[in-house]
């Protein structure tokens, strides 16, 4: 059998800026989809906090340290500069995998610096994950 995993997530993070014309995608400060393993061109999916609309697209890598965090294309719509998001990466994972996985999750401040970053390892034999 095959899990549906959330493998690393940007948590609160804060759109710069919405693209319409563009091909698509979702431009990413490097830091953070190298933080939260996300890879370029991997399908990401971003949840506003603002309207609850979801949209997947894959990513791209924006400058190190820029902060920027650009829907680009038809999300344009649905999501504005000013906008909370959360960004999830995820990934099919046999059992055995997923026994290994550890998530993680990437917080940051309204300019898209991180704070801090957990990892949450999998709840095992009736404990709590950490």
């Amino acid at each position: 059998m095959q899990r549906h995993m959330c493998k690393g997530k940007i948590h609160r993070a804060t759109v710069t800026q919405a693209e319409l014309d563009y091909v698509g995608s979702i431009t990413i400060d490097s830091l953070l989809m190298k933080e939260a393993n996300i890879l370029p061109y991997e399908i990401v999916q971003i949840t506003s906090l603002r309207n609850a609309t979801r949209w997947k697209t894959y990513a791209l890598p924006a400058p190190e340290g820029s902060g920027k965090i650009c829907l680009n294309g038809p999300p344009a719509h649905l999501f504005q500069p000013g906008d909370i998001v959360i960004i999830l990466s995820m990934g099919m994972y046999t059992e055995e995998e997923a026994s290994q996985l550890i998530p993680r999750v990437v917080f940051v401040d309204s300019e898209n610096r991180i704070t801090r970053i957990e990892e949450h390892h999998l709840i095992t034999n009736g404990e709590n994950a950490t």
